[in-house]
């Protein structure tokens, strides 16, 4: 058995293309008009139904190929849009149960802003700390609420903003990893990926 990590899918969220700028699952019509798109009013674009599939699609596709039937998965939230999508354009009302029953892996779901809405995954907890790979991590969705008991914290919600930083508070730190999948091309990755990158980011910062 495998372990594997990721966050934020945002199954069925249209404008998170966008926000996130997902261009590899757009349509060519719709990422030619995106690259043209004045960034300030992304709130204001459409992206098509196809790009939407694409995308859920596409997570699915790249989830499997890694993942097998016995393996263990944790994702740090956000699993899929689920709200008020369809009045704001923001994206379609789904029922992410029946995306996730589509997954490989026995899934663990860390509650994010957006899964906090709906209760229809497996199992939806708060945080989860776990030892593997020789360290006790805490897993947080949002890394505003990392554990500084713990030399690293796993986390999602930055999506592609930054992949890895280290918090300080009085005279604690810890390193916040951020297993977004917009930060890991899109696939969930296993803890060696995880400390490999944040080793070389170590030493890029010389700490």
């Amino acid at each position: 058995m495998n372990y594997w990590f990721s966050s934020d899918l945002h199954i069925g969220h249209k404008r998170i293309l966008g926000y996130c700028a997902r261009t590899i699952f757009m349509t060519k019509e719709d990422r030619i008009k995106f690259e043209n798109f004045p960034k300030e009013n992304l709130r204001q674009f459409e992206f098509s139904d196809e790009s939407l599939n694409n995308m859920n699609e596409g997570l699915i596709s790249r989830w499997n190929s890694r993942v097998k039937k016995d393996d263990q998965v944790f994702h740090i939230g956000d699993f899929g849009f689920y709200g008020s999508g369809i009045v704001t354009g923001e994206g379609s009302n789904i029922n992410p149960k029946s995306y996730e029953e589509r997954l490989n892996g026995k899934i663990l779901q860390i509650a994010g802003n957006h899964d906090k809405r709906s209760n229809h995954t497996k199992f939806i907890i708060e945080r989860a700390v776990i030892t593997l790979g020789g360290y006790r991590l805490n897993l947080v969705h949002n890394p505003a609420h990392c554990d500084y008991n713990y030399k690293i914290n796993l986390c999602g919600h930055v999506h592609n903003n930054w992949e890895i930083q280290r918090f300080k508070e009085n005279n604690k730190t810890t390193d916040v990893i951020n297993c977004g999948t917009d930060v890991w091309n899109f696939y969930p990755v296993s803890i060696n990926e995880i400390l490999a990158r944040h080793t070389k980011w170590q030493k890029g910062k010389n700490v």
